[in-house]
């Protein structure tokens, strides 16, 4: 796809999915990730109602096709069919007369930010109420107002979605983000879409070393739904992973949140390029783990699972102006910014590529480099200085690195050490880890 292609994707799945009354369970959440389907070879599956998932239980399903208040003189004050926000997400079914007095405390508004829509949730305990901006709440006149919320709960359950992206090595890169928040743009939208562009661009890729793992769930319960299942899929396979969210905005720098066990590819990598010893299309800032605040790495992160799952953030959830309310909008997070966050994750992945445990495979003794075009054949003062094989004129520095690489590869350094030890980037040893993989002289400890 071209930049534009891309552009024009992600434009038009944005302006479609944005109007969507999603929630954890429902048709919006459902319909939204089909419409991912259209692109992906996502697998829809579906946590029933009523069943245990470790300390949970899986909720009924909210089926919300309108919530309105009306002021005393029957004008409405606020409509879902105007903005999906404006309604308590979960909120039981009512139609009912209520004073002013009596409506308040089902009244959410924001004091310090009186232009904006609230989004509140109240998943696990039954409850009603009204998101407005606080313009409008100071202007409610006493009186009788009618609430309208025609709302109703059913057996169903919650949905999670997952497809993988198969590479030389059964260990797995897993890619996630949630699609279960209405109608906001940097704190919804910009991790899936970005999660899109990352599977369209990976899987015209000719040669990946790992297979990838992606996954569209409703944040904490669709993401234990989803453990719940692949548990012990992931303690085989996954080697390393992120919770992509809050991507999009106008931050000119990502911010990378480790994972517990704080060492995995990931966390390594991302340190690496933080202290600035690579670099990426966008600075990157290392932050380390923390289960208080953020988004499903605390679930993957648990003691009980403890997998290698960072996160990958932007414009971060709570230090902006629009975090969960109508300002966190389209105006607020450019399709533009979300091509140059995934121009600059899949900058990373490149890396992560590359950044394991490489394994010498002819480990006694040094390798005969002559014979594969690596080392001169002709020693003299000229070619040692100038050449690194018969035919190539890379210098010394090349031959240097093919023999740190190739001494230090025992499978228990990765090439964050390695590269250090070179006195070189990462992404400046590529070309030779690859050479070296084509030579059949190193493979990676997968």
């Amino acid at each position: 796809m071209t930049r534009d292609d891309e552009y024009k994707l992600l434009n038009k799945s944005f302006d479609d999915l944005f109007p969507i009354f999603r929630s954890i369970t429902g048709p919006g959440i459902e319909y939204s990730i089909n419409y991912f389907k259209k692109f992906m070879p996502l697998e829809l599956e579906k946590t029933s109602t009523g069943e245990k998932v470790f300390d949970w239980i899986v909720p009924e399903e909210w089926h919300c096709n309108r919530a309105r208040l009306f002021d005393p003189n029957g004008n409405i004050v606020c409509d879902t069919f105007e903005s999906n926000l404006h309604v308590l997400n979960y909120s039981e079914p009512v139609d009912k007369i209520l004073e002013l007095h009596d409506l308040e405390k089902h009244l959410y508004s924001l004091p310090g930010l009186p232009e904006a829509i609230p989004y509140v949730t109240s998943y696990y305990k039954r409850a009603w109420g009204f998101c407005i901006s606080h313009k409008v709440r100071e202007g409610l006149r006493p009186g009788k107002y009618r609430v309208l919320i025609e709302s109703k709960f059913s057996n169903g359950g919650v949905p999670f979605a997952t497809c993988l992206l198969k590479g030389e090595s059964e260990r797995e890169i897993m890619l996630t983000s949630y699609l279960c928040h209405p109608s906001l743009a940097n704190n919804e939208l910009s991790g899936p879409l970005v999660l899109l562009l990352l599977y369209l661009r990976l899987s015209s890729r000719k040669k990946r070393r790992y297979s990838y793992r992606f996954v569209l769930t409703a944040e904490t319960i669709g993401t234990l739904c989803f453990l719940n299942k692949y548990q012990k899929i992931l303690d085989n396979r996954l080697e390393s992973g992120m919770v992509i969210t809050c991507i999009g905005g106008p931050n000119d720098r990502l911010r990378y949140k480790a994972s517990r066990r704080g060492n995995t590819l990931f966390d390594n990598l991302a340190k690496r390029i933080s202290l600035e010893k690579d670099q990426l299309t966008m600075k990157l800032d290392y932050e380390d783990f923390s289960p208080c605040g953020g988004s499903d790495e605390r679930q993957y992160c648990s003691p009980g699972f403890n997998l290698p799952m960072g996160q990958m953030a932007r414009t971060v959830y709570g230090q902006y102006d629009g975090y969960h309310n109508s300002l966190d909008n389209k105006e607020s997070m450019s399709i533009d910014a979300l091509i140059e966050s995934a121009d600059a994750l899949e900058d990373f992945l490149s890396l992560a590529e590359v950044s394991g445990h490489p394994v010498n495979l002819y480990p006694y003794g040094e390798p005969q480099l002559g014979k594969r075009g690596l080392y001169p054949n002709i020693n003299s003062e000229e070619t040692r200085g100038n050449y690194s094989g018969d035919q190539n004129l890379d210098g010394r520095a090349q031959l240097e690195a093919i023999q740190i690489i190739l001494n230090m590869a025992d499978g228990s350094n990765n090439m964050d050490k390695i590269a250090n030890c070179c006195g070189q980037t990462i992404r400046n040893l590529e070309s030779v880890v690859k050479l070296l993989e084509e030579k059949k002289l190193i493979r990676f400890n997968l």
